[in-house]
């Protein structure tokens, strides 16, 4: 659950995984870039042509839902791959990344909007 479970203990679990298969070998940044890419791809496909009402009916869906649910762990499985071997430590990647944007979208200009930070003023 995610409740109970660390982004290290995460890492450390796909990192053993793949260690014990001897995958290390090919988990490139390249190749990490490019499956986790393939990987988001994949979990885009059922939403494909889908208004909002529909893509939401898919989640709703239990056979549709636990594809899309397979799909996304595979993006985050990528990712935390990525992290391992480019030794990223995302909890302080994503507060930084978290703090620029806050900066970028203050809630006076934001909220509300949906348009890129370059065009709030």
């Amino acid at each position: 659950m995610d409740s109970a479970t660390t982004l290290a203990e995460l890492k450390e679990r796909i990192r053993r995984f793949g260690q014990e298969r001897d995958w290390l070998r090919y988990h490139s940044p390249k190749n990490l870039a490019m499956a986790l890419a393939a990987e988001a791809g994949e979990l885009m496909e059922p939403f494909l042509w889908t208004d909002a009402d529909a893509s939401a009916a898919l989640l709703a869906d239990p056979e549709q839902r636990r594809a899309i649910e397979h799909e996304l762990a595979d993006v985050l499985i990528y990712a935390l791959q990525f992290a391992n071997r480019a030794e990223i430590d995302l909890a302080t990647a994503i507060t930084a990344k978290m703090e620029i944007n806050a900066a970028r979208y203050p809630v006076a200009k934001a909220r509300g909007r949906a348009d890129k930070y370059d065009r709030l003023d």
